[in-house]
């Protein structure tokens, strides 16, 4: 048989009718080895086929095929480009074209302001100091005179954080930031971003380089309106950038990083610090680059910018109103934008929006006059030069909405450039201890001996009592009550009423304080990095009269979130830009806020604020909660209260109108002291029973506190103890690792007073101890 026939017979099953071969040996020996053969085989296409599948993938994904294919995508990145460089010609500069007003209403939807004709005046980079313009490349692009216009890596990054979400992270030239501030504009969109690579390539190919310089520092955004150098040096400096010398340029070339943040007359501790870092860098990167002789650098001293100047328009409340919008509307830009402050800004800048404000003219118009009865009509410069010294600062928001519907920031906003509603450099005092007692009731806290801590809860009122911890041992902090006074056995309700600090220092402890401040800030208050120290229980952090408002308006709600704002809308080329809303999530329970709110009551019926409030004729059965406050050295009065459809803080501050520094309030219109139950309490009252609805009584859900319960108030005794059991400290044993800066207005004072002053005997009053640096340096203003 031949191998075809064999073949043949083995596929028709004829296997037993062959001969054996040669190499089978006996018959049965040959079906057994062919059996194996057979076997052999059947394994080796069984391996050949999973090798096939295995090389199927491996032929799709080889490493040439990935190769070729990277390249190809290369290829046609840069077929792209190429056909995008050809089609993209340099547009003419249009940012005069963008400039649009900004118009501001009330809420009625009247008109208020108009803001936007442009402070620019364009100067020749000849007119510049040349070391003044080498602070600018310095801040921004070293390699300004050598490179092509981009930094391609820094396009890159651009480009990816804009797809991944994550938003701008710097990386730009001088010339990709004249061509975004000139024939751009601030969208971060991927179109704009190659746009603006292949116009800059463009621009330094046909644009000598000092056209280019002149033509950023000409159109860049300096803040305080300011758009160019010579607007800034004037606002700034109030000279000519022909006359600005290299320290005032590296200010200026220091200040685009982020205009607002880094204005000194409002920078925080915070922002002053990162200026002036910057500031240093600057001027350090001119040295590097052989621009500036060390020396010189070394004798060189920070330039103080002059006070702002207001535009006009701006004048009375105006100003202040305008100002809290653009910040509150730069905020969200940042934030659903993913853009940086400084292009925030000027996104906002003399852009075309139309902003309507929360402010009802009706309420302000009250707001104002309050402040002047009751404030300002009483006090006599001429007479008395404290008088010079007090500045005034209230905001009113409707708890349920969240809206500002009245501010105050200043007796005039091109007087005092500050707005008093929202500076944070001044204590809150003792419109703190609501925030304690809201910890220990929203945590289920107990005192040392292991009672849950309520309104009834008995404390130690003795002044100077030394606080202990839970094992007992005193953390040497003893705090003295107002007038040294001695209470005794006292319930939480009545260390309220008469603001004892001995109380709420131990119970700060007893509920601990890391849990005080994460209420406090889910409440609305910048806590930022302060340390849990008992001295913080006087509330001797900084705060403004817009958190304050916002915290017990959050008590006022029932533990839900209250935000303030003054924007009621804002739109833009028919678009209107949606704000977030004011009212939050539940922060703490309804039963620990309410019970809060009980509380207070009791201090305007039987307490700090009785004769201010309570007395008043024209509240006309209204109930309200609230809180008085008198910081360490009488430097701020405070009182915040509500009713249960209004919420207003009220904040005096002693400010040397001389240096802006914090002073005392001491003999202000001719009273030994100024407390929060006299003026602050007093313009309160008037607002509020001048506007505030009929809804007469609060919805609340507890059995305990002033608005259910009657109190029991002890007399207390006005000696201090012959014998106290150890003398104590008024500062807390460690001190807070904030330092703040030890310049400006918004500076507050490190020393605190080391004796208890005298005061008005009408109303019970209290006062605060600081401890040592309590102040953090993170505060906005």
């Amino acid at each position: 048989m031949g191998r075809a026939e064999e073949r043949r017979a083995r596929q028709r099953g004829g296997r037993r009718a062959a001969p054996p071969t040669r190499s089978s040996g006996t018959p049965s020996e040959g079906l057994a080895t062919g059996g194996r053969a057979a076997a052999r085989k059947a394994a080796a296409r069984g391996k050949k086929g999973a090798k096939n599948g295995k090389s199927g993938i491996r032929r799709l994904f080889t490493w040439k095929k990935i190769l070729g294919a990277f390249f190809g995508f290369c290829l046609l990145g840069i077929g792209a480009f190429v056909v995008m460089y050809m089609m993209i010609d340099v547009p003419k500069g249009n940012a005069k074209a963008q400039e649009q007003s900004n118009i501001y209403q009330y809420s009625d939807g009247s008109v208020m302001a108009r803001e936007g004709d442009t402070n620019r005046e364009i100067v020749d980079l000849s007119e510049v100091p040349k070391p003044v313009q080498r602070t600018f490349v310095a801040a921004e692009n070293k390699t300004f005179y050598t490179d092509a216009g981009v930094d391609f890596k820094g396009i890159a990054r651009g480009l990816f954080n804009t797809l991944s979400g994550k938003g701008k992270q710097g990386g730009s030239t001088i010339t990709q930031q004249y061509v975004k501030n000139y024939y751009l504009d601030q969208d971060q969109t991927v179109t704009r971003k190659l746009k603006e690579l292949v116009i800059s390539l463009k621009v330094d190919r046909e644009t000598p380089k000092d056209d280019i310089l002149a033509g950023y520092i000409n159109t860049s955004y300096y803040g305080r309106g300011a758009y160019g150098i010579q607007a800034a040096a004037q606002d700034y400096y109030r000279v000519d950038a022909s006359k600005l010398s290299v320290e005032q340029g590296a200010y200026l070339a220091a200040l685009l990083q982020a205009p607002s943040q880094y204005d000194w007359a409002v920078a925080s501790d915070t922002g002053r610090k990162l200026v002036t870092a910057r500031w240093n860098y600057v001027l350090d990167n001119m040295v590097k680059q052989g621009w500036l002789d060390k020396a010189k650098r070394d004798k060189m001293t920070f330039p103080f910018p002059k006070e702002p100047k207001a535009a006009p328009g701006m004048e009375g409340q105006k100003g202040y109103f305008i100002k809290l919008a653009k910040q509150q509307l730069e905020k969200q830009l940042m934030a659903k934008e993913n853009i940086t402050q400084d292009e925030a800004e000027a996104r906002v800048e003399n852009s075309g929006w139309t902003i309507t404000l929360n402010i009802d003219k009706k309420k302000q118009a009250q707001l104002e006059k309050a402040v002047k009865t009751q404030l300002i009509s009483q006090l006599d410069p001429k007479k008395r030069s404290v008088d010079k010294n007090v500045q005034a600062g209230a905001a009113s928001v409707d708890p349920r909405t969240g809206k500002i519907v009245a501010l105050y920031g200043g007796t005039d906003y091109t007087k005092h450039y500050i707005s008093n509603a929202n500076r944070t450099d001044y204590q809150p005092a003792s419109t703190f201890k609501p925030v304690i007692l809201a910890a220990a009731l929203e945590n289920a806290s107990e005192t040392q001996d292991g009672k849950a801590i309520g309104a009834n809860t008995i404390y130690d009122g003795t002044s100077k009592r030394q606080v202990v911890d839970s094992n007992g041992n005193k953390v040497g902090f003893g705090p003295e009550n107002e007038d040294d006074a001695n209470y005794g056995k006292v319930t939480v309700q009545t260390a309220m009423d008469k603001s004892i600090n001995s109380v709420f220092a131990q119970m700060g402890v007893d509920v601990g304080m890391d849990k005080v401040l994460a209420t406090a800030t889910k409440l609305g208050m910048d806590t930022g990095k302060l340390r849990p120290l008992p001295a913080y229980t006087l509330g001797t952090m900084g705060a403004s009269p817009i958190q304050m408002a916002g915290v017990y308006a959050t008590l006022d709600n029932h533990g839900k979130q209250v935000t303030p704002t003054i924007i009621k809308s804002a739109e833009q080329g028919g678009t209107e830009f949606q704000m977030p809303d004011p009212i939050g999530e539940q922060v703490i329970s309804r039963e620990a806020a309410d019970t809060v709110t009980s509380v207070l009551t009791g201090v305007v019926d039987d307490g700090t604020a009785k004769k201010a409030v309570q007395q008043n004729p024209a509240r006309d059965g209204r109930k309200v909660a609230g809180k008085t406050g008198t910081s360490d050295d009488n430097k701020s009065a405070w009182f915040t209260g509500y009713t249960p459809d209004l919420v207003t803080s009220v904040g005096l501050f002693g400010e040397d109108y001389k240096t802006h520094g914090q002073s005392k309030l001491y003999n202000t219109a001719g009273l030994d002291r100024v407390n929060g139950g006299g003026f602050p309490a007093e313009i309160w009252a008037e607002y509020t029973f001048g506007v505030a609805g009929k809804n007469t009584k609060f919805d609340l859900d507890t059995d305990q506190g002033a608005a259910v319960q009657p109190t029991w108030t002890p007399k207390p005794s006005v000696t201090p103890s012959e014998t106290p059991s150890e003398t104590p400290s008024e500062t807390p044993s460690e001190t807070p690792s904030e330092t703040p800066s030890q310049t400006p207005s918004q500076t507050p004072s490190q020393t605190p007073s080391q004796s208890a002053p005298t005061g008005e005997q009408s109303t019970p009053v209290e006062t605060s101890t600081s401890p040592l640096n309590p102040f953090d340096p993170n505060a906005d203003q």
